[in-house]
């Protein structure tokens, strides 16, 4: 399972370059990505070049209003004197027309709006790590391409054979019988005709990975697919990325820019967050599904494109086309299929198989390749509720192998939200999968953690009070809460 956003090789993190004249702004991304990247910053852009000189930064982050200059104009030096660096522009929408104007000229990668969340500025920095990367590699299999046809036609094959090893089905974990089954089993069913699908589910569910199989299980499999957050950028952006803009269409315009549907052209577009558009963007979206082609900003003729769309939302979309705020037309064109990801806390089975995959790239990621999980951590991640679903849990694990010693993670290694668990728990997990979820003494210490966990946040962690409702002594109960990892939160 190849899951996007996994933090990089600690040995070779990549650098990333932040520029802003505010410092609560600096301190604030530099917070939010020193856990998976270097982060260097500077507070102009004299002070940006000079840093730029001594090292070799794989992305940039700039505030579009600086003194003495705009993020506009430093980023199109930067693309003249180090053009491999992604360029990214930090702004409100009150600049979108003076962003829009530079993106060619300055070959802006992608706009970060204000405010932004962690969440989306992690994701995009990752992808735009990711984006160089492969820029990279295009630049080397260029190369080999006139040196060396044969091999590359063969790395070629290779590569999509990793591919569709890596987005199968099966790369989405899961214990026997999960909630997960039928939902792989029917998209595997869908994959081979050309139907629009909607994904819906929480965040961090694994919507793209449910994508990104069904595209390589398509006949459409050798050609590209392409993404888009639909949340991330204004209307005007979000139409110019999309649909592309031609030379001269506005201010800054200096060359064609070809939109993520001609780029698709063949293969599949997956539009994430689609739920969050707005209505005069859906009619504009609509008109494309309708028509089957794309007219640039700026051109006097429509391009035909094949392309298939798979959209996404953690949005309830049927509630909101009865509400007026999504277009029902657009609703029907997008959702031929409907697939729902399940949270975690609805397949508690799935938890401890995902959290083990999670461990071994863990360890790979950050060079702990024997790391395991001590006795008393699988009880826990069981009692958790996990509101941020995998993408919770990926950084929970990550955390503990890097916090902890030795090559054994213990249950301490993990936030206090994860130790201290959430009332409720034993409740959703009655009823679920976690039957399946080990031999049945694990069941059995899951279900005995999560009863105890419950006991002393009722009790505030006073073992007196716990003890006596579960019918123990003081002295086993602490037995019992060391068994598990739960002595060291206790406070009583």
């Amino acid at each position: 399972m190849n899951t996007p956003g996994l933090p990089f090789s600690k040995a070779v993190l990549p650098l990333v370059l932040v520029v802003d004249d505010e410092m609560h702004s600096l301190d604030a991304i530099r917070r939010n990505l020193e856990e998976d990247f270097s982060v260097l910053t500077a507070n102009s852009a004299d002070a940006a070049h000079a840093l730029l000189e001594q090292h070799e930064v794989s992305v940039i982050l700039c505030d579009q209003r600086m003194p003495g200059t705009t993020g506009v104009k430093f980023l199109k030096d930067v693309r003249e004197l180090w053009p491999d660096t992604v360029r990214i522009i930090i702004s409100g929408y009150t600049d979108s027309q003076d962003i829009i104007a530079g993106i060619n000229e300055a070959g802006i990668y992608q706009y970060l709006p204000k405010p932004w969340s962690p969440d989306h500025l992690l994701a995009t920095v990752t992808q735009a790590v990711e984006a160089r990367t492969l820029q990279m590699q295009t630049q080397r299999l260029n190369l080999e391409l006139r040196t060396s046809a044969p091999v590359l036609r063969q790395r070629k094959r290779t590569s999509l054979a990793n591919a569709h090893a890596a987005f199968d089905f099966d790369s989405m974990v899961r214990a026997p019988g999960s909630p997960l089954d039928a939902v792989c089993e029917m998209a595997a069913r869908v994959a081979r005709y050309d139907l629009s699908v909607l994904v819906t589910g929480e965040s961090g569910t694994g919507k793209e990975l449910l994508a990104r199989a069904i595209h390589y299980a398509s006949p459409r499999s050798e050609r590209a697919f392409v993404m888009e957050n639909c949340a991330a950028m204004s209307d005007t952006l979000l139409e110019s990325e999309l649909f592309g803009h031609k030379r001269g269409a506005f201010t800054g315009a200096f060359e064609d820019h070809v939109g993520l549907f001609q780029r698709a052209d063949g293969g599949t577009i997956f539009l994430d967050e689609i739920g969050d558009t707005s209505p005069a963007f859906q009619v504009k979206l609509l008109r494309v599904l309708q028509e089957g082609e794309v007219r640039p900003v700026g051109a006097s003729r429509a391009v035909l494109v094949n392309v298939r769309v798979i959209a996404a939302t953690h949005r309830d979309l049927e509630q909101d086309v009865r509400s007026g705020r999504f277009r029902e037309d657009l609703y029907y064109r997008i959702a031929s299929i409907t697939l729902s990801v399940p949270p975690l806390r609805e397949r508690s089975a799935d938890i401890l198989p995902i959290a083990h995959m999670l461990l071994v790239k863990a360890g790979q990621e950050l060079g702990s390749t024997n790391v395991r999980f001590a006795k008393d951590v699988p009880a826990n991640l069981l009692a958790h509720s996990w509101p941020g679903n995998i993408r919770e849990l990926k950084n929970e694990i990550y955390r503990a192998v890097a916090l902890s010693d030795g090559e054994t993670v213990s249950a301490t290694s993990f936030s206090q939200r994860v130790l201290y668990g959430q009332p409720g728990t034993a409740a959703a997990l009655q009823g679920s999968n976690l039957a399946q979820a080990g031999s049945l003494q694990e069941r059995l210490n899951a279900m005995e953690a999560v009863m105890l966990r419950e006991a002393m946040l009722r009790h505030r962690w006073n073992k007196t009070h716990a003890a006596k409702e579960l019918g123990l002594s003081r002295v086993g109960l602490r037995q019992k809460l060391a068994r598990f990892g739960l002595e060291g939160q206790s406070n009583g």
